[in-house]
């Protein structure tokens, strides 16, 4: 039986795989290595790509297989809101598969929304901890039962996050509260973006109190070093895609996309901003959430939990053991970016190799740009259309507001 040292020994092989490209005593491969250690435990608390978007874009069918990297999951459950056959979840991360599989045996055993929203939208009671040992730990498979009663750097057991807030751990919730922190200290505190009540007000806000912190010499010397957005999920290679012209680069990408999730969305409707502004999901009967967490979801996911199935692998290799045109719809987040010519190949070789007819994939890149032509053969890519105006029009519904592009791409029925 696979143990949880295992899990997380695996993890850290196919991150090695997916990041490691320079000599580790080189400056570009310490990079690397302390990306890879980074990332080696949850990362991702809450998905930050839009599953609105993402169904919008895949049109999804009873009939689908829908193959998509997991992340924090969000985007997993609220898929089976729109009904598909079944869905595999990739994901190199065990901390990853753990929350996945801990979503799915709480909405096995839930039998109200209250109790979801209780868990997973506030995730700060002592009785989500208790409802775990009662309910849902007796149920859970034995590697993802080591993971949430294992201990972290706090001898607490990581199930106590959910008494605490869990969406202020990770990786990523970490570097929240840290740019919190930061923004404090140089007066510019983010939560004064709840007060807006309208998105004239946002930008006020905005334009006061957010976009000076840009123009601080501590954020200046920060944004010059890749290490210093490892919480954001952005590897050595996506950051030197993004710096461009040096400091003033990534400085201006930053805070372009800070504008955009700030000003670009009504606050009352954004539920990625609640999290970077307010570490958390609005309360409420009337709040935000993601899909799979709204009430009139609750019902259909709980029906369709178990056409899910987590597998923790890199996309690829999952790929390679699956049969000729079995899949349906591809969901790659921005995996890519972290790829060079020959994954980027292999992965598109495989996807095209296991796709139906009709078959989507997406996926965002960092930059705004077209990723893939040039780097994957015209043999494979060619077979494919790319729908560009769709693209752009969903890519600037995204409420994450993180990325620098959506991409779609179809591979076009027989005879069409």
């Amino acid at each position: 039986m696979q143990t949880a040292r295992a899990v997380r020994r695996e993890t850290a092989s196919g991150l090695t795989s997916a990041v490691h490209r320079n000599k580790p005593l080189s400056k570009a491969g310490v990079l690397e290595r302390m990306f890879t250690l980074a990332f080696s435990g949850l990362v991702y608390p809450q998905i930050w790509e839009d599953p609105v978007v993402d169904m919008a874009a895949l049109q999804l069918k009873p009939s689908d297989h829908v193959v998509a990297i997991a992340s924090g999951s969000c985007n997993i459950l609220s898929y089976l809101a729109d009904d598909p056959g079944r869905i595999s979840a990739i994901d190199l991360n065990g901390a990853h598969i753990a929350l996945g599989k801990l979503k799915l045996a709480a909405f096995a055993r839930m039998q109200g929304h209250d109790e979801v929203l209780r868990f997973f939208g506030q995730a700060q009671s002592r009785s989500n901890v208790a409802f775990y040992d009662s309910e849902i730990a007796p149920h859970l498979d034995p590697v993802s039962r080591a993971y949430w009663e294992g201990r972290g750097l706090s001898g607490r057991r990581r199930i106590n996050l959910f008494a605490r807030n869990f969406y202020r751990y990770g990786l990523l919730g970490r570097f929240i509260g840290a740019g919190h922190l930061l923004g404090r200290t140089l007066g510019c505190d983010p939560r004064v973006m709840l007060k807006a009540r309208s998105m004239d007000e946002q930008r006020v806000l905005f334009d006061r109190h957010l976009a000076p912190v840009f123009d601080k010499r501590l954020v200046r010397w920060l944004v010059r070093q890749p290490a210093s957005l490892y919480g954001l999920g952005i590897p050595p290679a996506q950051y030197k895609a993004l710096a461009g012209d040096g400091d003033d680069g990534i400085r201006g990408v930053l805070r372009h996309r800070l504008e955009r999730l700030a000003c670009g969305f009504d606050l009352k409707t954004n539920y990625f901003a609640r999290q970077a502004f307010g570490r958390g999901y609005e309360p409420g009967p009337n709040a935000a959430l993601p899909p799979y967490l709204q009430r009139g979801n609750f019902a259909a996911v709980k029906a369709r939990a178990d056409r899910v199935a987590y597998h923790q692998s890199a996309i690829t290799a999952f790929l390679e053991r699956q049969p000729a045109e079995s899949c349906d719809a591809y969901v790659l987040l921005d995996a890519q970016d972290w790829m060079n010519d020959a994954d980027l190949t292999a992965l598109w070789s495989q996807i095209t190799r296991t796709a139906r007819p009709g078959a989507r994939v997406i996926f965002r890149t960092a930059a705004d740009e077209r990723l893939l032509p040039g780097r994957v053969p015209e043999a494979t890519l060619g077979q494919w259309h790319y729908q560009e105006a769709r693209s752009r029009e969903l890519g600037a519904q995204d409420r994450s507001s993180i990325y620098g592009a959506f991409h779609l791409y179809v591979l076009p029925e027989r005879g069409a």
